[in-house]
């Protein structure tokens, strides 16, 4: 569940601080302790992704063999590495990316970490461009974008209705095998993307 915190929910576990104060001083500090902690976790969400610690979002998606998945039962002995790309249809630094994430599969696996990539694109073109680049990794269908929107990484800025709609912004989130946020690796904008040295390094030190 995603962290919704405003700032009237968050002023409304202030004590009252008036001159006819009310309740005991345990009651005013326990609300004072609420009211630091829901502000700490306001400013520790980040505007793009989840972050680190959280519980990552249940969610099933789909394989290109058409079989329900989820990141739990993919998960290797450590957890699993998720690439959320925007299409393997139409965007070239995607495709890309997808061919690049191949040299990552092995290290990745050796290191305790299954790799997969997800998309809203529907299952036949994910299992096409499988098949053409001969990738060894899973990738998993996430049409209605069910997952990118759980995962506080769905791009709003396209126009709803559009091809683009339902779009993530690009990133790799590792999913500890306890089911927490480990670690999420970005670049700005959505042509760079992060390099499999990097995630290779980061999986060997988590």
């Amino acid at each position: 569940m995603l962290r919704t915190l405003s700032l009237a929910s968050v002023i409304a576990l202030l004590p009252a601080v008036t001159g006819a104060q009310t309740g005991t001083d345990t009651e005013l500090h326990t609300k004072s302790v609420e009211a630091e902690k829901a502000v700490a976790a306001l400013a520790e969400t980040p505007a793009i992704g989840l972050a680190d610690g959280m519980q990552a979002p249940a969610v099933v998606l789909v394989d290109t063999g058409g079989a329900t998945q989820s990141f739990e039962t993919l998960a290797g002995a450590k957890g699993t590495v998720v690439a959320f790309v925007r299409s393997a249809d139409w965007c070239p630094f995607c495709k890309k990316q997808l061919i690049d994430l191949e040299a990552a599969a092995a290290p990745l696996a050796d290191a305790g970490w299954t790799l997969v990539a997800v998309s809203y694109d529907p299952v036949e073109t994910l299992a096409g461009y499988k098949a053409d680049k001969a990738l060894s990794y899973e990738l998993l269908s996430d049409e209605g974008s069910v997952a990118i929107k759980a995962f506080n990484l769905l791009n709003t800025d396209m126009k709803p209705g559009s091809r683009y709609d339902g779009i993530p912004h690009p990133a790799i989130v590792f999913i500890a095998a306890d089911g927490t946020i480990a670690r999420t690796l970005r670049e700005g904008g959505y042509k760079t993307r992060p390099a499999v040295d990097l995630m290779i390094e980061t999986a060997e030190g988590l």
